[in-house]
Parts: structure tokens; C-alpha cells; sequence
């Protein structure tokens, strides 16, 4: 037997390399086929793996001259679990060969010749499949991954998949939960599709359809199956959270499959075409680990994000929206909202940190961020969708002052620390803190929920009383965008480098979202500016809590609208008094001094603000000294064009701080520098000239953000004139310069 392993250490090396292979097919055949029987794996016995590894050496190609072996029976199985472990490897690898366009012709020819006899010549399948059940969990798992690359093989080279494969799992599909070997079809169909996917090839959609043909109404039965089971009778707990968690990875291709490719069945949408079976399971007696699955697969569904994290390789492009998107998408945000009614996010647990990387314990007491995460902008964007499709503003909002007073409930019972006096917009920075890519995708979606409700205002010609109670509503519930893109400035600083980073990112939906509000706070000046002076007098008084006639988070809040908006507060004497920073992170802060115009109610000039630890710059882009001597040749630059993304961002942060003819900024402010009372306000356009001044003052919300505006455009049209901004810019240049005119336009005093 060592020498039957030493002949297939020899071939395993030639297949890695790609290499031809001198002997007759039929032998290499012989070596690759597992010596196991047609019985269960676990029960082949030691005695009869030796039997019929004799039988190979009696065949062998006469140059590697193998003979049979006699050994200690433990050793022999010892041994007979390697051989087979490295036939599967070979053969795995050999597929992935064959396939490869790098591998040299008659090399690939030979490789696809041995597999097609090796297909036709056994009864391999049944093999691999006898070998699912084995103890030994990793020739099981080689076992399903080696299936799963010879059935993308057949798919590949347009071979009829055996039947063999398809009664297989048309009959464990549609037996659950009888059947015991579910999850092993899972794993199996699940490496297909994930094959299917990482191909470039222009035929993949057709390999799909060939592929989901002939289990399609195998799928269906088994989501019903498997969803529609009653808590109470969960007859093997193991395998039911098994069999959710590989169902719910296969059903996440299934549907990415329907996004990014042109095919549709019905096993593609069987999640929205029966959500609430999918959603019943939060309520089961199972893991934390399974609802939290769901509840980020949910989540990724609705942001047309599936099978990010499942696909390995080159993401397919999305194809046009398809006829079923928007119904489809409509359908599960209202199973969503209507779980919520019915419980969801009192009986969702996310009690119990899960273990950090290497095994951490679980801290008792603290709250599942991941799973905080997910519920939060899953709700948040099921309201978005809602929205889209409501017939009439009242309609929205009474659906947003519902579910949105659900959401704050649910995180005043489990975000860590308590959040009872906060502002109810402070809980998207709070909870997303952590994750950018989330956090911006929820700022996006309560972005568009505050829009759409304008817009239907504006197509009413609404009374300007209407107006303003939407920015009551918006206030009371949590999604007014104004106040969300401050806290979102406020996290991070005021910094324009960390705008700037987000910019030319391609993680994140910050260009769109960026943009939509720009266009609003264009449109919405005089609101914005209202705000940030309220929000300069309540952090004077160190706190937080924007509105000072707003209650707690919760229910329990004051049911008068014009009691409790900050515009209202604004015309008031008092404030709010004691609170908590809203930033977890956040850095305790001193009082800070408002100087207050004797004509002016509530209206602080300027505020200072002490940047925190965790705002400092992310990367410094005024320490370049040679970037004023960049070549400006066109060709170069249109090469620098089309260069990596990498490249692009390299440069950027090398270059981006500095500007011919110009003073370069100390690094030690990151902002412009306070202007004292009396002082003009601060320059927006990238042209003006920034001059230190000694001396100190307070400065407000708008003078930084207005500064903030100015730095970064001031570093896009740098970037700009030399040829490396990621893609063009002209547009959001001409919006910032839009909220330069309409600064200068309303007069108000920063």
C-alpha cells in the first residue's frame, strides 16, 4: 500500500503542475477509483480495503511496478483512510485542470479523458455518496467537495448529469425530515452553484438552468418542509440546525443566481413568495447562531446584497432589475414589518457577545452587535421599501411612528449603554458605529424614507404647517437626515480626509448617499442651520439630547409633536440638562462656551468642540513633499486612469494634501482654524486662501461642517486637475459649490 500511495504522491504532483501523463489512461483509472464498497463507508471493514487496494496493484501501469501489500490490520486502515483521502484530492485536482484555460492542451485532454472514464467505467458517484456518513467527518467533507467539482465538470462539458445524482436528491430532498442525508445534497449543490459563479465563461447561464432543471420542485417541497415544522415537534434538534444552516446558505445562491444571471425558477423565489415560513423559526428553540443567519441573510436580501460573502472570485455584474424585483422586494419588507406587529423584535434575543477570533469567551450581559446590526437595518430598510409603495404621506407616517417606536424599544432594552436621553436619531451612529458599510447603507434608507415623505408633500402643495410637522415626525422617530449626518460628522471628527477615504471607496454606499443629501441640505438650508444652532446650546449645557423637550426613547414619549422638535425648542428658554454622549467612545468634554447675541434668541455663534481619540485623521494627506512635482503629461495621466484601484488611492493620499502656489495645512489641525466673534465667515471654495489666526474662540456645528465642505472640496479638485480621482467628480464639485452659494445666499452667521 505505501507504494500505491508513493504512485499517487507522484501523480498528485504532475496534476498540480499541469503536466501530461505518460501512461495509458485505463491505469491512472485504476488508481483514482476509491477502494470502498457500495455499502456505507463507515462499515467497510479494514480487511476488505486491503482486498481491493490488492486488486489495483495486480493492474498498475508497469512503471511504477506496484505489488500488493501485507500489513498489520490498524495500520493497513490507517493507511487505506490516506490513499483514499489523496485519490479524492487528485481527482478534485485533475477537475480543476481539466478545466483551467492556463492548462496546456494535450495535457487537458489527457486529464478530461481519464475523468470521463473514470465517470462511464464505476460506479463513482454511488462511492462518494456511500462515503457521506462517514465517521471520519473529513472524508465526508472531501467526499462532497469532490462530487461537486465532478458535477460542475459535466455541467462544463455538456455531459447529461447521471441519473443516478438526480434520483439522489429528488428523494432526500423531498423526504425530509425522514431523511438523514439532506445536508450532505446541500453541501453538494451548494459547491455547484459556488463553481458555477467563480466561472467567467459567457455560458454560465445556461449551465445554471441545466443544472436547477430537474431539482426545482424538489427545492420547494423542501422549504416547505423544513420551514413549516411546529417548534414542538423538532424531532432531531442537531439535525434541524444543520439543515437551516446549509438551506439557508443554498437558498442565498439560489436567489443571487436569480439576480446576476438570467434564469428564473421557482426554487429562486421561494423566499418571496413565502417569507413568513422563513421568519416562523425566530420563535423556534434553536442556537442564537441560526437566527442571527437569518437575520443578516434577510437583511442582505433587501439591500440586494446576496451571496456576497458565499461567492469566492470575480463578483458577477448585476444584470437590469428583473420583473419580479420590486413585488419580490415588497413582499418580504412586508412579511417583515408584519413579523415585527406580531413580535419579531421582542422575541429576537441578542443577549450574549459572540466568541471573538480564537475562541474568546462569551461576555455574559452584552448584547450581539452583529445581530443589533442586522434587526436594526433590516426594519429600517423594510420601512424604506414600504414607503416606496405607500398611496399617501399619512399612510407613512403612521407606519413609521409605529415601527420606528418598536425599533427604539428594542434598542433601549439591549444597546449597551442605556439610551433613554438620548435624541432618537442618535441610535443609527450608535448601533453602527462598528460598521461603516451598514451604518451608511441605514443613513441611506432613512435618507430616502425622509424624501420620498417630502416629496409627496411638495407634489400635494402641502401647507408649509405640513412641512414642518414632517420635521417633527422625522425627529420624534428617528430618521431625520439632518440630524443623522451631523452625528455621522461628529463620529468621525469633522474630518474631510475621512470623507474624502469614503469617496473613493468602493465598499460602501457613501457616493450615493453623499450626494442625495447634498441635494437635500441644498434645498434645506435654513433647516440644517436651525438645528445646528440647537445643537450648539444643548451640548453648551453638556448634553446631547437635541431636542430639550423630547422624552426617552420608547413608547412612553410625549404625544405633542410641537412640544417636542427641536424647532419648537428652539423658540423656548429651557434645555435639556443632563445626558449622556451619545458616542460610546466619545471622550468626556468640558463644558463648552456659547456666546449668545442680545438679539438673537438661542442662537450661539460659535462652539468648541475637542476632537476624540477615535477621530483622529485615518490616513495623512498633507505629508507629501513631492507632490507638486507630479508629471502632467496627458498620456500619463490617462494611464494613471485606468490603473488598479490600489495605485489610484496611493497616489491620492500622497498628493491630495498639497496644491501648487499654496500653504500647506499644519497636520496637527485637522480643521480650518476658529474664527472669532465678529469674523466673517469661513471660506467654502477651494480657491480661498486658509490663514492661521492665534486667536482662540468657540466654534458651532455649521462653521465646522461648512469647513469640512471646504477642505474636502478644496482636495477633489486637486486630485481632479492631476488625473487621479477614481471617476469623475465634476458633479459633486458643483453641488458643494451649490451649498457655498446657498450659505452665502441665506446670510446666517456661522
Amino acid at each position: 500500500m505505501n507504494d500505491v500511495f508513493e504512485a499517487l504522491e507522484e501523480l498528485y504532483k504532475k496534476v498540480l503542475l499541469g503536466a501530461a501523463l505518460e501512461n495509458d489512461n485505463q491505469a491512472y483509472v485504476l488508481y483514482l477509483d476509491p477502494a470502498i464498497s457500495d455499502q456505507d463507508s463507515s462499515t467497510a471493514t479494514s480487511s476488505g480495503c486491503s482486498d481491493t487496494l490488492g486488486d489495483q496493484g495486480q493492474h498498475q501501469p508497469a512503471p511504477l511496478n506496484l505489488s500488493p501489500i501485507s500489513a498489520a490490520p490498524v495500520c493497513l486502515w490507517s493507511r487505506a483512510r490516506e490513499v483514499t483521502l489523496l485519490q479524492l484530492t487528485v481527482v478534485r485536482v485533475m477537475v480543476t485542470r481539466a478545466l483551467a484555460p492556463e492548462t496546456e492542451s494535450r495535457a487537458k485532454e489527457t486529464y478530461c479523458e481519464i475523468i470521463k472514464i473514470l465517470l462511464k467505467s464505476s460506479d463513482f458517484e454511488s462511492k462518494l455518496t456511500s462515503m457521506f456518513q462517514n465517521a471520519d467527518k473529513l472524508l465526508s467533507h472531501m467526499a462532497t467537495k469532490c462530487l461537486g467539482s465532478l458535477l460542475y465538470f459535466q455541467l462544463k462539458e455538456k455531459i447529461t448529469l447521471s441519473n443516478f445524482w438526480i434520483a439522489f436528491c429528488q428523494k432526500n430532498l423531498s423526504e425530509y425530515p425522514e431523511s438523514d442525508k439532506v445536508i450532505y445534497c446541500l453541501w453538494t449543490l451548494s459547491v455547484v452553484i459556488k463553481e458555477i459563479f467563480k466561472d467567467t465563461c459567457s455560458q454560465k447561464t445556461d449551465i445554471l438552468k441545466q443544472f436547477l432543471a430537474p431539482l426545482d420542485t424538489s427545492f420547494e417541497v423542501l422549504y416547505h418542509s423544513l420551514f413549516s415544522q411546529h417548534s414542538g415537534n423538532l424531532q432531531d434538534s442537531s439535525n434541524t440546525v444543520n439543515s437551516l444552516v446549509c438551506f439557508l446558505e443554498l437558498l442565498e445562491l439560489l436567489i443571487a443566481s436569480q439576480t446576476h444571471l438570467e434564469s428564473d425558477f421557482a426554487c429562486q423565489r421561494m423566499l418571496f413568495l413565502k417569507p413568513s415560513h422563513a421568519l416562523n423559526i425566530i420563535t423556534w428553540p434553536i442556537p442564537a447562531f441560526v437566527k442571527r443567519k437569518l437575520v443578516t441573510f434577510l437583511k442582505r436580501c433587501l439591500l440586494g446584497k446576496v451571496g456576497e460573502d458565499l461567492c469566492r472570485g470575480p463578483v458577477p455584474a448585476l444584470l437590469p432589475p428583473g420583473r419580479h424585483l420590486d413585488g419580490d422586494l415588497l413582499a418580504l419588507a412586508n412579511a417583515v414589518l408584519q413579523a415585527v406587529d406580531l413580535g419579531f423584535l421582542r422575541t429576537l434575543s441578542v443577549q450574549g457577545r459572540p466568541s471573538c477570533f480564537g475562541g474568546g469567551p462569551v461576555q455574559p450581559g452584552c448584547p450581539d452587535p452583529v445581530t443589533l446590526r442586522a434587526a436594526s437595518l433590516l426594519l429600517i430598510r423594510a420601512l424604506e421599501v414600504r414607503c416606496q409603495h405607500c398611496a399617501s404621506a399619512k399612510e407613512m407616517e403612521v407606519d413609521l411612528q409605529r415601527f420606528m417606536s418598536e425599533l427604539l424599544t428594542f434598542l433601549k432594552r439591549d444597546l449597551q449603554p442605556p439610551v433613554q436621553s438620548h435624541h432618537p436619531c442618535a441610535w443609527l451612529p450608535r448601533v453602527f458605529i462598528e460598521q461603516d458599510d451598514d451604518m451608511l447603507e441605514a443613513a441611506k434608507a432613512s435618507l430616502g424614507i425622509y424624501l420620498k415623505l417630502s416629496g409627496d408633500y411638495n407634489t400635494t402643495e402641502s401647507l408649509t404647517q405640513e412641512k414642518e410637522m414632517l420635521k417633527h415626525h422625522s425627529h420624534e422617530n428617528g430618521y431625520n437626515p439632518h440630524c443623522i449626518f451631523l452625528f455621522f460628522l461628529k463620529n468621525i471628527g469633522f474630518d474631510s480626509k475621512v470623507l474624502l477615504d469614503f469617496l473613493i471607496s468602493s465598499e460602501t454606499c457613501f457616493l450615493e448617499y453623499f450626494v442625495r443629501y447634498l441635494k437635500l441640505l441644498h434645498k434645506d438650508w435654513d433647516g440644517f442651520f436651525t438645528l445646528c444652532k440647537y445643537l450648539d446650546v444643548t451640548e453648551s449645557n453638556d448634553s446631547l439630547d437635541v431636542c430639550g423637550c423630547i422624552a426617552p426613547l420608547g413608547p412612553d414619549r410625549s404625544s405633542n409633536p410641537a412640544d417636542s422638535s427641536p424647532l419648537a425648542a428652539l423658540g423656548c428658554p429651557r434645555s435639556a440638562h443632563a445626558g449622556v454622549s451619545w458616542a460610546p467612545d466619545t471622550v468626556s468634554e468640558p463644558p463648552s462656551q456659547v456666546v449668545m447675541s442680545p438679539g438673537t434668541p438661542a442662537a450661539p455663534h460659535a462652539h468648541s468642540l475637542s476632537l476624540p481619540q477615535a477621530s483622529r485623521n485615518l490616513v495623512d494627506y498633507d505629508s507629501s513633499e513631492d507632490s507638486d512635482i507630479e508629471p502632467t503629461d496627458p498620456c500619463l495621466a490617462e494611464s494613471k486612469q485606468s490603473s488598479s484601484q490600489q495605485d489610484v488611492v496611493k497616489k491620492i493620499q500622497d498628493t491630495a494634501g498639497t496644491s501648487e502656489g499654496k500653504k500647506e495645512l499644519c497636520p496637527e489641525l485637522p480643521s480650518r482654524p476658529a474664527v472669532p466673534k465678529g469674523c466673517p465667515a469661513p471660506p467654502l471654495s477651494a480657491d480661498d486662501d486658509i490663514t492661521p489666526d492665534n486667536s482662540v474662540c468657540d466654534v458651532g456645528m455649521a462653521y465646522r461642517t461648512v469647513t469640512c465642505f471646504g477642505e474636502l472640496q478644496g482636495a477633489i479638485d486637486r486630485l481632479q486637475k492631476k488625473n487621479l480621482f477614481p471617476y469623475n467628480p465634476t458633479a459633486l464639485l458643483k453641488l458643494l459649490k451649490q451649498i457655498e452659494a446657498t450659505r452665502n445666499k441665506s446670510g446666517n452667521p456661522l
